[in-house]
């Protein structure tokens, strides 16, 4: 599966670590201590986003 959206990444003071987030999918967002770590945490998230939507 091609995943093909928009993604967000910036970094968070309150966090104290980078999210990444996809506008298209609401409530679609990782973090991660790394730029990143916080992509590939993403990437998973995703998946399961769009599978449980299916």
């Amino acid at each position: 599966m091609k995943l093909r959206h928009e993604i967000n990444i910036y970094w968070s003071e309150e966090d104290s670590a980078f999210i990444a987030e996809v506008p298209e999918l609401a409530g679609c967002a990782a973090d991660g201590e790394t730029y990143q770590e916080a992509l590939k945490n993403l990437e998973i998230i995703m998946q399961e986003w769009i599978e449980t939507a299916q």
